[in-house]
């Protein structure tokens, strides 16, 4: 019998290219999920899950036991602190990333035409290095509205006292029953009429000895002055003896008199017949006057308080003097990231123009303005997305009574859920509410972004 072995062979073919390259993408699939998923990770628990998180809690109760629905979002829109903090974000959006974007263009174009661009740049950018902590406590010293501290209400009194003056003897006052009457106004003036040839002696208290101007002298000479048949006389006096002593009414030798103050001879009608000012030793005369009796007066303006300037942190000016410090800090983002796309502009068109004879003014309205159209987008959509979320400036700067007319839905959520409103239910709507805000913001970002890369 014949047995025949048969051999088996298997046949090894190599793979196509196209299952190769399947392979390839997917091993490198593999390989960029396992360098991706610690980003992913993070990603999920510090922003996925806590916004999802908030979202849920936004329907619960400020105990987060009971489930109140849309309640949260409902009160959120009736609380008048909630809805302040909605005008105050969108008088924000409106004005800040306006005004950033016009100031970095207008330092973008002229930095570029001064020699030492590079340093220029260096110094406004400068700021973006502080934080948002330091910049607000820097901010809140310079606002400060006394002026022996805020470096800005210093400014605005020294240039107001330049132009309009001070008042000399603003804590002076008139002695009771000494002759000089208050008026409603805040001036003084003499209790019984006088007329011409008369004198009359003005007495006044409360005026620190350091507080008399210099070169003031005695007031005892000027009291025996007589007066001419049209003139009053008399003499203005600090009714004081230094060391004690001395008659109250009466001018003393060691009395000063004070100069440089204002007088005036009042009609019984109200009307000024004659003003001047006192000498160095507090006498004055007021002459050509007629007959008739006549009030001396000394007027407010003698004793108006200083002027202390412009309260920046108040009501009014709270939320524009946090936006001026939100400017001085990110104005120089602006003006590089203009600067970067002012540098790519094409110098063909403007030299064109230049030579067409477009002067400065129109080259930049016409050229450059329109060339510069999606770099300014996207700066002023990126400053918008920002604004939206500024807190630290608004809670470092606004004084606690004025920390409410401030108020943005950043702060305001920081306030009603751990600012000692304590209710995190509705704090989580306010922060569902900023999301949903920043969200179209964002997503034209990403898709002028995907643009440019096309």
């Amino acid at each position: 019998m014949t047995v025949t072995l048969a051999k088996e062979t298997t046949s090894w073919s190599p793979a196509s290219p196209a299952e190769r390259a399947r392979r390839s993408r997917r091993r490198a699939r593999t390989v960029s999920l396992l360098f991706v998923f610690p980003a992913l990770l993070l990603l999920g628990a510090l922003v996925v899950y806590p916004v999802l998180f908030s979202v849920g809690r936004s329907f619960f109760d400020a105990s987060g036991t009971r489930f109140v629905g849309a309640d949260n979002y409902t009160e959120m829109f009736r609380d008048p602190a909630t809805l302040k903090a909605v005008r105050n974000t969108a008088i924000w959006v409106v004005v800040a990333p306006t005004l950033l974007t016009g100031v970095g263009l207008v330092l973008a174009v002229l930095v570029e035409k001064v020699r030492w661009a590079t340093a220029f740049k260096l110094l406004l950018f400068m700021p973006m290095a502080v934080s948002f902590l330091a910049a607000g406590i820097i901010f809140r010293l310079a606002y400060d509205e006394d002026p022996s501290k805020g470096v800005l209400n210093a400014a605005v009194v020294s240039v107001h006292d330049a132009f309009e003056g001070t008042s000399v003897y603003p804590t002076a006052r008139a002695r009771n029953g000494q002759g000089l009457a208050a008026s409603p106004d805040g001036s003084y003036r003499t209790s019984s009429p006088v007329s011409p040839g008369g004198s009359v002696t003005l007495g006044l208290v409360g005026v620190a000895p350091d507080d008399i101007p210099g070169g003031a002298r005695s007031a005892f000479a000027a009291a025996g002055r007589k007066a001419g048949p049209d003139e009053v006389t008399g003499v203005a006096y600090l009714d004081f003896t230094p060391g004690g002593g001395g008659r109250q009414g009466k001018v003393d030798r060691r009395e000063s008199g004070l100069p440089k103050m204002h007088v005036e001879a009042i009609t019984d009608d109200g009307r000024t017949a004659a003003r001047t000012t006192t000498a160095a030793d507090g006498s004055f005369i007021l002459s050509g006057l007629t007959a008739g009796s006549y009030t001396v007066e000394l007027p407010a303006s003698n004793f108006a308080q200083p002027y202390q300037g412009i309260s920046w942190l108040g009501p009014a000016l709270v939320t524009p003097a946090i936006i001026g410090a939100y400017l001085w800090i990110w104005s120089g983002f602006a003006m590089v990231l203009i600067g970067a796309g002012l540098a790519a502009l094409p110098r063909d068109a403007l030299e064109a123009a230049r030579m067409d004879g477009a002067n400065e003014w129109q080259i930049f309205r016409r050229i450059t303005v329109p060339l510069l159209a999606p770099v300014l987008t996207v700066v002023f959509v990126t400053l918008v997305i920002n604004v939206m979320k500024v807190f630290d400036l608004v809670y470092i700067i606004a004084p606690g009574p004025v920390q409410e007319d401030a108020t943005v839905l950043a702060t305001q959520m920081w306030l009603v859920s751990f600012g000692g409103g304590n209710n995190q239910g509705l704090g989580s709507a306010l922060g569902v509410l900023l999301l949903v805000l920043v969200i179209p913001a964002m997503a034209f970002n990403v898709r002028r972004f995907r643009r440019s890369q096309r």
